[in-house]
């Protein structure tokens, strides 16, 4: 994906022949959208790697996550965060303000928005918490492979909410289909200042080990459950042993908050929880260059996600 953006679209660029180098760019940048708008999958395209989870269960980024973007354009750091929507449980309220404060800590800002869905409430939530980012707002509007899109709607939308952003900087992309990708970039790159980069060229997330793996099983783990049961499970790693220089060994617990949810965490004949192992087995292969070798288990943490202790430790 980096290889397309700078092999085709290198020249089309609008730089300042005064300025320097173009790689010298370098920009944070604050992904927001609603629930499943398509914000971690534009971050995985875009970087190239599986940097955030994807699942087809809303809410399922919760925390602020960092995937780097690396072109001879510059560096692009972005910020993928939860879906901004309006809820009053605890957990949520935390997860919106994870979301307040990227904004206002970053250079630019991307503002998803699904196009399968009218804006409603939500969407003018969002759009009022931008009001005052639109100088530095690029909006692209995803799922335009849909059937039908609503792209009309969403401009106008726009357009009523957010005025002083320019048409240049309202996009069109699939990020499942990596349509539209590269024009989203360069919107992003145009808009981004000559400074020193944050990573390495070479990197493309600051994740450490440990949430890596945590993040891997809970993604195996909620496309496999149903209702509510994905959104009552946490994932604590208790061990992280490098017991060679090709092997890892780690210990980790699912948590739920019933007894019930652990049941069906387990499964029949402990089915479902051999599955997500030998799933997230796999999943971590593509991602570090040494195994690991995983021993999981389920336990009950009773009414977790209205604790603030646990909370603070999960979201951050």
């Amino acid at each position: 994906m980096n290889q397309n953006i700078e092999e085709n679209n290198e020249s089309e660029l609008n730089v300042n022949e005064t300025q320097p180098p173009v790689g010298d760019k370098t920009a944070l940048v604050t992904i927001i959208g609603r629930p499943s708008a398509g914000k971690s999958t534009f971050l995985n395209t875009a970087a190239g790697e599986p940097v955030s989870i994807v699942s087809a269960m809303p809410q399922t980024t919760r925390n602020a996550i960092r995937g780097i973007v690396n072109t001879s354009f510059g560096q692009l750091v972005f910020v993928d965060t939860p879906g901004y929507h309006d809820s009053e449980k605890k957990m949520n309220l935390r997860m919106r303000n994870i979301v307040a404060e990227q904004l206002d800590s970053s250079d630019l800002v991307l503002y998803i928005i699904d196009t399968t869905r009218s804006c409603a409430e939500e969407e003018r939530m969002i759009a009022e918490l931008l009001e005052n980012h639109q100088d530095k707002l690029v909006i692209a509007l995803n799922k335009v492979d849909a059937a039908r899109p609503l792209l009309e709607h969403a401009r106008k939308f726009i357009k009523a909410h957010l005025p002083a952003v320019p048409e240049k900087r309202i996009l069109e992309m699939s990020a499942k289909n990596d349509q539209g990708i590269n024009e989203v970039l360069k919107a992003l790159y145009e808009m981004a200042k000559v400074a020193p980069h944050l990573y390495t060229d070479d990197a493309y997330t600051d994740q450490e080990v440990d949430f890596r793996i945590a993040e891997v099983i809970r993604e195996q783990a909620i496309n496999r459950l149903d209702e509510e049961v994905p959104h009552a499970v946490y994932v604590q790693i208790a061990d992280l042993e490098m017991r060679s220089p090709t092997k890892m060994w780690c210990r980790a617990f699912l948590c739920v908050e019933k007894d019930s949810q652990k049941g069906i965490v387990i499964g029949k004949g402990a089915q479902m929880i051999k599955t997500i192992r030998v799933e997230s087995i796999k999943a971590l292969k593509k991602i570090f260059d040494y195994k690991i070798d995983l021993d999981l288990q389920v336990k009950v943490d009773k009414n977790w996600r209205q604790r603030d202790a646990t909370l603070n430790k999960l979201l951050k």
